[in-house]
């Protein structure tokens, strides 16, 4: 078995840019503000396909659906591959949002989502916003939403390239200008926008806002979050995922080293398969379950994402 890649699926936004084109080469389809690649989603219109090997044309569902046990291990339910992990490209400020925790989600007509960020390249200045200032309240928040002053009542860090945050279901959070993140998520598309900036969509009309559901789904009580700690190789762990960092010296193997798929992103160095392929920094692969270890050429980190057992 060995490392299975996927078509990116590129998507268009009002805070996006052309950083894929110009950091990790990649060949956008058009002219146009690019904010995201979605390099694994089974999501029912943006179907990953594989690129080449034995599954070429495959869609991740087909082999998910058909070749479950196989590629990806035992034990695992659903209709859907789990995960939807991206590239995200912010040129401008994302809207300051929120996903529904489970427990609200099917009340509102939404699914929960959890997820987390690597922080893969940012400009100097860039801020991430997360929760709220230390005792700002519900009340103080929905008053900021009518007056324009949200900025003023929610947390914001500058964090380090390598750094990583884990962004549960409720949490307030946006991403600022000029961050390149490497977001791991369960398979969801539900966020509610709750402040936009007052800027307009592509479109030229100002984008939805869901301030009612915003305000049912938000955690008013996560004040002044910081950027995580690792524990050893550990970034991230959750019932939905782990994701591990891994340094690899120039000639040493990695294998997935159990009965399940492994999701790796390549953030330094050069990866090679034992049939030859070479991943390099922004490419992502699926790692059956038993393939051949991967080695790195020079001097590499990867992350590893696997769904705990």
């Amino acid at each position: 078995m060995e490392p299975i890649s996927f078509q990116p699926i590129y998507m268009t936004r009002v805070w996006g840019g052309r950083t894929l084109e110009d950091n990790y080469q990649r060949n956008l389809p058009d002219e146009q503000l690019y904010g995201e690649s979605w390099e694994l989603s089974d999501r029912e219109h943006e179907q990953s396909v594989v690129l080449s090997g034995i599954h070429e044309d495959r869609t991740l569902n087909e082999l998910w659906t058909k070749n479950r046990e196989e590629i990806f291990g035992s034990n695992l339910d659903g209709d859907r591959f789990p995960l939807l992990i991206k590239i995200l490209d912010a040129r401008d400020d994302l809207s300051i949002q929120v996903h529904p925790p489970a427990e609200i989600a099917p009340h509102l007509g939404g699914d929960p989502k959890t997820e987390m960020w690597y922080i893969a390249d940012r400009d100097p200045e860039a801020k991430l916003y997360i929760g709220f200032k230390k005792g700002v309240s519900r009340d103080q928040f929905a008053k900021s939403l009518e007056d324009g002053s949200v900025e003023d009542k929610v947390h914001a860090v500058q964090p380090e390239i390598g750094e990583s945050i884990f962004i549960p279901s409720g949490r307030l959070h946006a991403i600022g200008a000029g961050f390149l993140i490497y977001e791991i998520q369960q398979n969801s598309d539900t966020t509610y926008r709750v402040f936009d900036w007052n800027r307009v969509g592509l479109d030229g009309t100002p984008r939805d806002l869901h301030i009612d559901e915003s305000m049912k789904s938000i955690n008013f009580d996560d004040f002044e979050p910081t950027m995580d700690e690792p524990q050893g190789d550990n970034l991230a762990q959750c019932e939905y995922f782990q994701v591990d960092q891994k340094d690899l010296e120039k000639g040493a193997s990695f294998s997935n080293g159990r009965e399940r798929f492994a999701v790796i992103t390549v953030i330094s160095g050069l990866i090679i398969s034992s049939e030859g392929s070479q991943f390099r920094p922004g490419d992502f692969f699926l790692l059956p379950k038993g393939a051949s270890p991967i080695s790195a050429d020079r001097e590499s980190k990867i992350l590893v994402t696997t769904i705990p057992v």
